[in-house]
């Protein structure tokens, strides 16, 4: 195992109508005059909005609200939160949703703490934050895990350029998490999310040389409990139970839990997605779950055990045969799993084709952003970003 460093500061409020202790949370971090982020008006139509606004008047908090932003979320907004933060002097960012809005609250909370500078020099890793305003967070979709992760991703769309920047200044203050803010979300969305959890934990387990046991069991029961509970709510979209389940996964599956004691996880899979959803525009669960099992069958033998580990202790295989077997069995399993929720396995069934020319230079794009290689379970440079790109878009 590696030495690692486990830091996640994050309140977590979580259970039924706990987004009406809001404005008493807010208080307790110290936010006097708060932006509020978010995405599109379901939260005015249901009511949730309103609720928190009440909670932040009952404690004499002011607000301003700033709206649309969308999946993959754009550098303009954040520009755009960032002029009015500096206008309305705000000390505090609210996120109400899901990892898109979050994301974009840590972004102009980067960029409201250093006016100075381009808040976009951090996600093209041209220097490091030094400060960030307090953020917080009111989760209406399990998915990205941003409500407890150092991370943010941001999508710079004059150029199509989606990057991520991680540092521990952005953790949010507090996260309220109430599952019964999910219960009416589509099928699609709910789908995507656990698809995302699942693999922010696969990312951290496929890793080559220093695992914990302990780890291992933490990662693999996350993993079958989003599986089984994605499946149920396929089926049954309205059980509680199975929401909370899959939202709490969700922030573990981030907060680096099931990464301790690896060497900083493989992540290959979400470097290379970042460049299809930057240049297509797919939903980001979708785009993952179209590309893992390209990646899979490209690097499995470099890491053999860990895939009949998965195979075995995640996606229940029990057929006899040699390991090489094994791990290709837990990888058609996990595409059979894919398939069960909706999901897509290949660039064909998420709904694009890219050309050669796309894929040279999403591969191109994808050794920019990561330094030219990525990966443990496999060390991936440009011709084999290419190769996955390619298999991906090949596989019917």
């Amino acid at each position: 195992m590696h030495n690692f460093d486990f830091y996640s500061p994050t309140e977590v409020l979580f259970g039924k109508e706990t987004q009406k202790d809001t404005g008493k949370y807010v208080k307790k971090y110290n936010g006097h005059n708060i932006l509020i982020v978010y995405g599109s008006d379901r939260i005015v139509k249901n009511g949730l909005l309103e609720e928190i606004t009440s909670s932040l008047k009952n404690e004499n908090i002011t607000y301003h609200l700033l709206n649309g932003i969308v999946p993959n979320p754009q550098l303009g907004k954040v520009y755009e939160g960032i002029d009015l933060g500096k206008r309305e002097k705000i000390d505090f960012l609210l996120a109400i949703g899901g990892g898109s809005v979050i994301d974009t609250a840590k972004a102009i909370a980067y960029g409201l703490a250093e006016p100075e500078n381009d808040v976009w020099e951090l996600f093209e890793h041209q220097r490091k934050a030094k400060a960030c305003l307090p953020v917080a967070s009111v989760l209406t979709i399990a998915a990205a895990g941003s409500e407890t992760s150092m991370g943010a991703v941001i999508t710079n769309e004059k150029n199509e350029e989606k990057r991520a920047y991680d540092d521990d200044l952005a953790r949010p203050k507090f996260a309220i998490m109430n599952p019964e803010l999910t219960l009416n979300l589509p099928d699609f969305q709910t789908e995507c999310g656990a698809t995302d959890i699942m693999m922010h934990t696969m990312e951290r387990y496929f890793t080559n040389g220093g695992n914990m046991e302990l780890t291992d069991a933490i990662a693999e029961g996350l993993l079958r409990t989003v599986k089984e509970n994605a499946l149920l709510l396929h089926h049954d979209p309205q059980n509680y139970d199975a929401r909370a389940e899959v939202m709490w996964a969700g922030s573990l599956s981030h907060n680096n839990l099931t990464g301790c004691g690896n060497d900083g996880g493989d992540f290959a899979t979400h470097m290379l997605e970042h460049e299809v959803s930057g240049m297509f525009n797919v939903t980001h669960g979708a785009g993952l779950a179209a590309i893992w099992p390209s990646w899979a069958r490209y690097v499995y033998k470099n890491d053999l055990a860990r895939f009949v580990k998965f195979a075995k202790n995640v996606m229940g295989v029990q057929e006899q045969g040699t390991d090489e077997e094994i791990a290709l069995a837990g990888i058609d399993k996990m595409v059979e799993f894919y398939h069960s929720i909706g999901m897509p396995a290949n660039f064909a069934e998420l709904g694009i084709h890219p050309s050669e020319t796309q894929i040279m230079e999403m591969a191109q794009s994808c050794s920019n952003a990561t330094g030219g290689h990525k990966g443990s379970a496999k060390v991936l440079y440009y011709d084999d970003m290419v190769q996955i790109y390619k298999m991906a878009n090949q596989e019917i």
